[in-house]
């Protein structure tokens, strides 16, 4: 899949159902490796934007998804910082 931005918690939803079907799992199957039932996984997948950030995490990692967090408008690779010493 190609890079998505996410600005609001209403876009999680889809994206995680998403994430989980091209991975070829079904929510039973990533339900087992997070430990929970499929009725908790379907409901987390509904209701993404009232989970927890670390579930959330976990939930990406089991899918093998990442986060890149970076600035509105940031170029893709950092800079190096500033040598001027008027700054």
């Amino acid at each position: 899949m190609p890079d998505f931005t996410v600005r609001t918690a209403e876009q999680l939803p889809v994206l995680l159902q998403a994430f989980r079907k091209q991975a070829g799992l079904t929510q039973a199957d990533v339900a087992s490796r997070l430990g929970v039932t499929q009725q908790t996984l379907s409901s987390l997948e509904r209701n993404a934007e009232k989970v927890s950030a670390g579930r959330l995490l976990t939930l990406l990692s089991t899918l093998g998804v990442e986060i890149v967090l970076r600035q509105s408008g940031a170029p893709h690779t950092p800079k190096p910082p500033s040598t001027n010493p008027d700054w």
